[in-house]
């Protein structure tokens, strides 16, 4: 049987099996409703408990801050909403996830003015462009914390030190940095910060969002009193108990140098690829990353054709975004840096996950470049420029 390698953990990730463990018997003995004052309810409630207090480490909050939800999207929704409304200033990015964007094109929609900052050839916003497009009407700043294409951290200490300034609320969309770098709210100094349980090696289906103390949020959903009135909604036990669990082995992985690790196998791969094929490079290159993506372009093929053909071979990557998968345009995110057309569909995204290993990359570091090679043999513009020479 073909060896299948998964190199697309930034789409999601694989449950871990302490994790499953962790939620399997929420699924069968242990089902009460944690709103319920009885032994069932009061055995959830306890693990619902835990598994805030869990999140609230990974995070460096209280967990009274943690407001569980369905996933990153909704984490993003409830802050951007919950935080602005119609009249309201909001500076966000053009490189931001669909979930922001769209969030804030819709409070557009509603009567909210929004200044949609660029970024430079390396996929990053300058806070002092954050300070110049503050209005006197500004409530919310909301920039990522990591790009979920090119892995690109953004300055986030400075642009909260930016908003800190200008007393309006900052949201930063951490979920493709959780579980990749140490995130500490106070030090960022956000309002906000949405995380996703399944860019964690937790199942889809949950996320959380930290909120400050003392901030008025306006919730999207209207119901129970659930998470402190700020989410309607019994609460889905056995994916908090699973995002929870997931958080204590991120934890854990940053004491053991987890992240180093994966960082050295990155750029092992990283460099591998690019000393064997030519006319490649990193997207984003310079800038600071997250330890597990690379986001590289290889002229004169098509990104999509790539993925295919990886995929037909047993190794699965990204052309882009996985929420933009199939589109015709090109990565917002790239041609937001400056990439013409024909360079940012001609790239894709690798991202390692916990389970990923250095047979993974050996198998890896073979497939890409002869597969780039048959790829150009095929490319009618790669042919002609070859005869050229």
């Amino acid at each position: 049987m073909m060896p299948r390698i998964y190199l697309d953990n930034n789409a999601t990730t694989p449950v871990l099996p302490d994790v499953l463990e962790a939620m399997r018997p929420y699924f069968g003995e242990r089902f009460g409703n944690a709103s319920s004052i009885h032994h069932h309810g009061q055995e959830t409630r306890a693990a619902v408990d835990h598994a805030r207090d869990s999140v609230a480490s990974l995070l460096g909050c209280r967990p009274s801050e943690i407001v569980f939800t369905s996933g990153g999207t909704e984490a993003d929704n409830l802050a951007i909403a919950g935080l602005a409304s119609a009249g309201d200033h909001i500076i966000t990015s053009s490189i931001e996830h669909h979930a922001v964007l769209h969030a804030c094109r819709h409070l557009e929609e509603t009567g909210c003015e929004v200044t949609y900052l660029p970024v430079d050839g390396r996929s990053l916003v300058d806070p002092e462009h954050v300070r110049q497009a503050l209005r006197p009407n500004t409530k919310l700043i909301s920039i990522m914390m990591a790009n979920n294409e090119t892995g690109v951290l953004q300055p986030v200490e400075e642009i909260g030190k930016v908003a800190a300034e200008a007393d309006v609320y900052f949201h930063t969309d951490a979920v493709q940095a959780a579980g990749k770098v140490p995130i500490d709210v106070t030090r960022i100094g956000c309002t906000a910060l949405s995380i996703s349980g399944h860019k964690i090696h937790a199942p889809q289906g949950v996320g959380a969002l930290y909120v400050r103390k003392g901030t008025h949020l306006q919730p999207l959903f209207y119901g129970g009193r659930h998470e402190r009135s700020r989410r309607a909604g019994t609460e889905n036990v056995p994916g908090i108990v699973a995002l929870g669990k997931a958080a204590e082995l991120v934890i854990q992985g940053f004491e053991r140098g987890d992240d180093k690790k994966m960082s050295a196998l990155r750029d092992r791969l990283q460099q591998g690829i690019l000393a064997q094929v030519e006319d490649a490079g990193v997207n984003g290159e310079g800038a600071p990353r997250v330890p597990n993506t690379t986001n590289i372009y290889f002229d004169h093929i098509e990104g999509e054709s790539m993925v295919i053909a990886l995929d037909l071979k047993g190794l699965a990557v990204s052309s882009g975004s996985a929420c933009s998968s199939g589109a015709i345009e090109p990565s917002h995110v790239l041609t937001a840096m400056g990439l013409k057309s024909g360079r940012a569909h001609a790239s894709i995204r690798v991202s390692l996950g916990k389970q990923n290993t250095a047979e993974d990359i050996d198998l890896a570091l073979a497939l890409v470049p002869e597969t780039v090679a048959r790829l150009r043999e095929l490319s009618p513009e790669y042919r002609k420029q070859a005869v050229s020479y």
